[in-house]
């Protein structure tokens, strides 16, 4: 319709005007020299028609505007107004809120300082496991670590590797924990050393503890929600604490 060309004529004309492109018609259009009772002559049914008659030529020169509506004033509390029954806000209630201990924020902690603290327990869990099993590898040879004789040192295999159980203690007590992977490796090597001991000498329930220190440790290296640490806390202690005492016994 865009190239259709149209002659237009008044009701009461006898003479056409035109012919006339539709952008030329849309500007006669809008000064009003057009109305919608102005007749164009339709050449689909080769009569004269008037504008209004058919929606499609009068959408194109006469569309309907949009009405605008007016939104009734809403009531909007800021936080820079006062509120009459509102409590002073306190440095104790700001530094509450920041740890999640409001009503209002208390399902709202910050994902962030949870794995800070499973992290944290995990940490000192490993210190703990690591200490317990420097004990039982280190106490039964107290003899030939304090002759401080090589020889009678190395032929104590599990002292090396209590020597490694608390030089690891000490570096996780210092908060360095880059050792991490030494300490995933310890627990796979205590696992592959203790654990085929007890293993070859048919000891079943050494083995089982051996492993469960072994696994608990390495998940406490890992471990950063709350579950999982104390899942592998209770492995890690647990299990070199069985481990040592049967070492003492």
């Amino acid at each position: 319709m865009a190239t259709q060309e149209f002659y237009i004529r008044g009701e009461t004309d006898t003479e056409a005007r035109g012919p006339f492109n539709l952008e030329q018609l849309t500007s006669l259009a809008e000064s009003g020299q057009v109305t919608p009772a102005t007749l164009f002559y339709d050449a689909t049914t080769e009569q004269w028609t008037a504008i209004e008659t058919n929606a499609e030529v009068r959408s194109l020169l006469f569309p309907e505007k949009k009405k605008l509506s007016v939104r009734a004033k809403q009531q909007l509390n800021t936080l820079n107004q006062e509120q009459a029954d509102a409590a002073p806000i306190t440095v104790n209630d700001m530094l509450a809120a920041a740890e999640g201990r409001t009503a209002d924020t208390k399902d709202k902690r910050d994902p962030i300082l949870a794995m800070a603290r499973a992290a944290a327990i995990g940490r000192w869990s490993a210190i703990v496991a690591l200490v317990l099993a420097a004990a039982g590898e280190m106490l039964p040879a107290t003899e030939a670590i304090t002759s401080m004789a090589v020889s009678k040192i190395l032929a104590q295999p599990l002292v090396i590797l209590g020597a490694i159980d608390l030089l690891l203690a000490v570096m996780l007590v210092l908060g360095v924990v880059s050792v991490y992977p030494l300490v995933r490796f310890r627990a796979a090597l205590g696992l592959g050393f203790l654990g085929f001991i007890f293993w070859t000498q048919g000891q079943a329930l050494p083995f089982l503890a051996c492993t469960a220190a072994s696994v608990g440790l390495f998940g406490c290296t890992v471990a950063v929600s709350l579950l999982p640490v104390l899942i592998a806390a209770v492995l890690a202690v647990g299990g070199f604490a069985f481990v040592a005492l049967h070492l003492l016994s």
